[in-house]
């Protein structure tokens, strides 16, 4: 197996919402993922052509787009709202995009951020890039287990279709 064989595209990780996306990318070595900030969800061509800007720049090989299944692991109208999404991503760019269980993700983020004393104001400007990095974090961490083991990926947990 070749250095590249062995580790994980390039990816980027999106925390959608309505108001805004988090995006992080995964380090040169597919070790580590990075928060790199948040786009305005101003309609999905804004989006699309942003994200594939992103895309171009940081060359990007595959997206890992969280999505929100209510707590029971069914899918709720913002979960069917993201698979929209992720099907446009996938015509638009003809990447891998792939859909990975974020229950909780903001949840989790903004609980860290003011355990370490962060202000409400601050953390609401960081939660949505950090909550994508512990997407893309989960993503890596879930590869490199299934690469162990001969395992795709998306094995490690419910991609959600």
């Amino acid at each position: 197996m070749s250095g590249d064989e062995a580790r994980p595209p390039r990816a980027l990780g999106i925390d959608y919402g309505r108001a805004r996306l988090g995006l992080a990318v995964t380090d040169g070595l597919g070790i580590a993922a990075h928060p790199i900030g948040t786009l305005p969800n101003r309609g999905r061509e804004p989006l699309l052509e942003a994200i594939e800007r992103e895309v171009r720049e940081r060359e990007i090989e595959h997206i890992v787009l969280g999505l929100p299944l209510n707590m029971d692991g069914s899918k709720g109208p913002m979960a069917r709202e993201v698979e929209r999404f992720a099907r446009a991503l996938r015509r638009r760019l003809e990447l891998p995009v792939e859909l990975w269980d974020e229950r909780l993700s903001s949840h989790e983020v903004e609980s860290r951020l003011a355990e370490r004393g962060v202000s409400w104001r601050r953390r609401k400007k960081r939660v949505d890039a950090a909550a994508a990095a512990l997407i893309l974090g989960e993503w890596l961490a879930a590869w490199g287990g299934a690469r162990a083991s001969d395992r795709s990926p998306r094995s490690g947990r419910p991609e959600g279709g």
